[in-house]
């Protein structure tokens, strides 16, 4: 048995069609569980960054119409964009009810159910693409084992019928076939194990990011309650 022989390339080449099939459709798996971990990764870490930059921006500001014009620079943000949205919503109702004019609670109370609505639409929406496209690393995760078995399973059934059409059963004959079969585990342990590793991941941060959301949401509903209620006061 030579070098070359053994090679993973040779065997590969070499291997039946169903498990050139399953190790082409591992290879899919692969490209595409990677391209959705740095697509992610990048992701997560900008909007990581850039809410933290933009919490601390907020609590500086000295009026929302402050923290507005600073949120508008940091699209990247996932409270920087609930923010645009509830700040937004409240400035149109205030205009639309025209508050000054009325000054009763009725209005106050319809402006920030208002806001409450848009900003927990605005959650929805950030979870939304947060999550997106990390379910499938999930779906390779739990699913790329037992392709890369099926594999393995499919090429030890044609190495066994090998050995009964050649009527010799010596280690020559029989360990290339079974080395061919392997391989499709490997290869499907290989795109499992990362894509694992990187859901967990991401799930965990996108918890967090939920977490921080809910919270910024809270007092941005308590400041934006107050605002309302000092120009009634006024």
């Amino acid at each position: 048995m030579t070098t070359e022989s053994v090679g993973l390339l040779y065997m590969l080449t070499n291997a039946g069609p169903v498990v050139k099939f399953i190790m082409l459709l591992l290879l899919f798996f692969s490209i595409i569980s990677w391209s959705i971990i740095f697509i992610k990764f990048r992701y997560v870490r900008t909007a990581f960054r850039d809410s933290a930059y933009f919490t601390e921006v907020f609590w500086q500001c000295r009026t929302l119409a402050d923290a507005f014009s600073k949120a508008k620079a940091l699209r990247s943000s996932p409270l920087a964009r609930i923010f645009i949205a509830a700040y937004m919503e409240a400035s149109r109702t205030e205009n639309k009810e025209n508050l000054a004019a009325k000054k009763n609670a009725g209005s106050t109370l319809q402006t920030m159910g208002s806001v409450n609505r848009t900003l927990n639409r605005a959650i929805n929406v950030e979870n939304r693409r947060l999550v997106q496209l990390v379910s499938f690393l999930a779906t390779a995760g739990n699913t790329a084992p037992f392709i890369g078995l099926f594999g393995t399973v499919w090429g030890i059934m044609s190495t066994f019928q090998g050995i009964g059409l050649s009527g010799s059963a010596s280690l020559a004959v029989v360990a290339p076939g079974i080395s061919e079969a392997l391989v499709a585990t490997a290869a499907g342990l290989a795109v499992a194990i990362p894509s694992v590793i990187a859901y967990n991941y991401f799930n965990d941060r996108i918890r967090v990011l939920n977490s921080e959301l809910q919270s910024f949401s809270s007092d941005l509903l308590n400041i934006i309650e107050r605002d309302v209620f000092k120009k009634l006061e006024a």
